[in-house]
């Protein structure tokens, strides 16, 4: 994972020796929307998405796609799995838009003097050939409202107060707080990380005793952005990052309720264990300096749930 610095690229960690030994995600640049009347107008065609299979925040931007109908009205380039000296990497052939072989080539074009990380998802603009957005929080919301977008909205009007106010409690504790765990170079910064990952997963799990989904019958954008983490906890977050008091699993509600959204028709396919344990056991050479893939576990997420639902 490296960064651009004024438009160039550089193979560069993060530097948690400033920060007392603990993983600061930096905030995202690209910070435009998809609206009418704006400059980026929701035109058929114009956007793309620059996505990995293997990350948690591409992938709520892959559920959405799905969910939404939009297959056909957005296009996607997938990253190749391994992310090392180049970043994300896009296989040859692959990016139909600026046929570029690294995704730090779609930042610099989008910005020569571009300074930051690069990530995924991008949602690229074809018309003025730059990003409009980098950010997996936002994009999700434009692609629950795009023109022509299927039913049931993820983030109704009515709901959207409780939904931000779990996201504002999920995100630091649960989906960054497994990267914080498995960042850290410290044993404080990693302690600090674990306790609130377990902590807030026991939240959770009590509040799911009294409902579906975290916020009724239906699932939210509160939802998704929480499974996109669950998903992958078993496979990955438990031994590579060490999150190891307990596997979701050993959750009730929460590997109920993590199955319940995985087989909602559509979702299944948006998921790829092999790519998402190749990506964080291969690319994390500071962890696992080896690069040795793990063969297990066998995780069975079609087993029968409680929780069954047939709408996203």
């Amino acid at each position: 994972m490296g960064l651009m610095v004024d438009g160039t690229w550089t193979d560069q960690w993060y530097d948690t020796g400033a920060t007392g030994g603990k993983f600061e995600r930096p905030a995202t640049l690209f910070r435009s929307r998809v609206e009418r009347g704006g400059r980026f107008e929701p035109e058929p065609g114009r956007y793309h998405l620059y996505v990995s299979w293997a990350c948690p925040w591409a992938h709520r931007t892959l559920i959405y796609r799905k969910l939404k109908g939009l297959e056909d009205a957005i296009g996607v380039t997938y990253v190749d799995p391994l992310m090392l000296e180049n970043g994300w990497t896009i296989a040859e052939g692959a990016d139909p838009m600026n046929h570029a072989r690294f995704l730090w080539q779609v930042y610099a074009k989008a910005d020569p003097h571009y300074s930051g990380r690069v990530s995924v998802p991008v949602l690229w603009d074809r018309k003025d050939a730059t990003i409009v957005n980098n950010e997996s929080a936002e994009i999700i919301k434009m692609l629950d409202v795009w023109p022509g977008a299927r039913g049931p909205l993820l983030r109704p009007p009515e709901l959207a107060a409780e939904i931000d106010a779990l996201n504002e409690a999920i995100y630091p504790a649960i989906n960054n707080g497994v990267y914080r765990a498995g960042f850290a170079t410290t044993q404080a910064a990693y302690d600090d990380a674990y306790d609130q990952v377990f902590a807030m997963l026991d939240i959770l799990e009590a509040r799911l005793k009294t409902r579906r989904f975290l916020l009724g019958d239906q699932p939210t954008e509160a939802d998704w952005r929480l499974f996109t983490t669950l998903i992958r906890f078993d496979a990955v977050y438990y031994g590579h990052f060490k999150c190891n008091r307990a596997r979701i699993a050993e959750f009730p509600e929460l590997w109920d309720f993590t199955r319940a959204l995985y087989q909602i028709p559509g979702v299944a396919e948006t998921v790829r264990l092999d790519q998402i344990k190749t990506h964080y056991y291969g690319s994390h050479r500071m962890i696992n300096p080896t690069g040795i893939i793990p063969k297990g576990p066998e995780i069975d997420f079609s087993a029968p749930t409680r929780r069954s639902s047939t709408r996203g």
